[in-house]
């Protein structure tokens, strides 16, 4: 069995946030992301990812795009 940790989790919407750094940005990052985001999409999860970046410099920005996934994901 598969166990992670995301960084946050909506049960509701079923979707998975999770804030990367510049590890999530290597070769090794990036293999061990796309497995991780494979797994949880099989489990019916929706998993979206934000560069620390953009939450630095245009958090509002995230703010709404997280909150029209969950719209849209909700009945």
């Amino acid at each position: 069995m598969n166990n992670f940790i995301v960084d946050f989790y909506c049960a509701k919407a079923r979707l998975v946030i999770e804030l990367d750094g510049s590890q999530h940005y290597t070769e090794d990052g990036l293999a061990h992301d796309s497995e991780r985001t494979n797994i949880l999409n099989a489990l019916g999860l929706m998993v979206i990812r934000f560069p620390n970046t953009e939450i630095d410099n245009n958090f509002p920005s995230v703010c709404n795009k997280i909150d029209n996934i969950i719209k849209s994901r909700l009945p």
